[in-house]
């Protein structure tokens, strides 16, 4: 599990969700913590190395593979809300149905673009405060 984080994140509901993470030979572990992320909620739980994770954080990845950076919501938005996509309205599956490969189908389309905002297809994931961005990966794909 050296590759691995458990996080306990918090997203907005009664208690924190525990969230596996294979982000440890990406992003150390200070810059892990007490930091706002973005996480995907409606995925099938999933046992990583004995653990259950009940959610995943999107990253991007430059092209190469080499650098991963976590996308991070603005400082005014709420713990918990709900990323949108303009165009895109409707309400979330509650769960997805792992056997339909929804999210990685949903996942070729995501990637940031020239200014490092998070899209699905070339839309911002937007907040009420503004977009979702990475520092500075620019055209890399988020999973």
């Amino acid at each position: 599990a050296d590759s691995l984080y458990v996080e306990e994140i918090d997203c907005g509901e009664e208690v924190p969700r525990v969230v596996v993470s294979g982000l440890v030979k990406f992003i150390p572990e200070e810059e892990m913590q007490n930091r706002r992320v973005v996480v995907v909620t409606n995925l099938k739980p999933a046992s990583m190395r004995g653990v259950k994770s009940h959610a995943m954080v999107l990253c991007a990845s430059s092209a190469d593979g080499s650098r991963v950076e976590i996308v991070t919501p603005p400082e005014g938005a709420a713990i918990g809300e709900r990323v949108s996509f303009e165009g895109y309205p409707g309400e979330p599956d509650e769960q997805l149905n792992p056997k339909k490969k929804i999210f990685e189908a949903v996942s070729q389309d995501l990637a940031t673009d020239g200014s490092c905002v998070a899209t699905y297809k070339g839309v911002p994931f937007m907040t009420s405060a503004g977009p979702c961005k990475v520092a500075s990966i620019v055209g890399g794909g988020i999973k």
